[in-house]
């Protein structure tokens, strides 16, 4: 991804790469940056873990995809990018939307292995991460809100 500052960042389990990539395709086909890292986003050489974490502080927004393949996983990369988000999230001004929680099952909020921060916000369901029409309205709105106001932030 060319601008991690405009990009939308997708954190999954790998066993949900498949609704992952609907997810993505979705956003890109509405002109919305995405880093994937299943495609592009990490490249042969690259210093995976110093980008992730680079991708993670700089992106927009963070959508971290809950299912039953993360409630069955107590471990994985998906996790620690997680709590990063969260850590990121604290030093976001409340009201202004940056992680927002996908589940793509019949996985409850109440039971879900997820950060205390992102139960603050609500969560969205797409099943096998088919996304409607109105909620691909709604990322589109959040991500032009949140890249508008990083250019206004910039130019300053």
């Amino acid at each position: 991804m060319s601008d991690a500052g405009k990009a939308v960042f997708l954190s999954y389990a790998s066993q949900d790469a498949e609704a992952a990539r609907r997810i993505c395709d979705v956003l890109r086909s509405a002109g919305v940056e995405v880093w994937f890292d299943a495609d592009g986003g990490l490249e042969h050489g690259d210093e995976w873990d110093a980008k992730i974490r680079r991708q993670i502080k700089e992106c927009v927004l963070f959508i971290p995809i809950i299912s039953a393949n993360t409630q069955a996983r107590l471990e994985g990369y998906f996790r620690l990018e997680w709590e990063l988000a969260a850590q990121r999230a604290m030093s976001i001004a409340s009201g202004v939307a940056f992680i927002l929680p996908v589940v793509i099952d019949d996985t409850r909020e109440p039971e879900a292995l997820v950060p205390d921060r992102f139960r603050t916000v609500q969560w969205t369901r797409l099943r096998n991460g088919e996304i409607t029409p109105e909620v691909k309205q709604r990322f589109l709105k959040l991500w032009s809100h949140r890249i508008g106001a990083v250019k206004a932030r910039t130019e300053d």
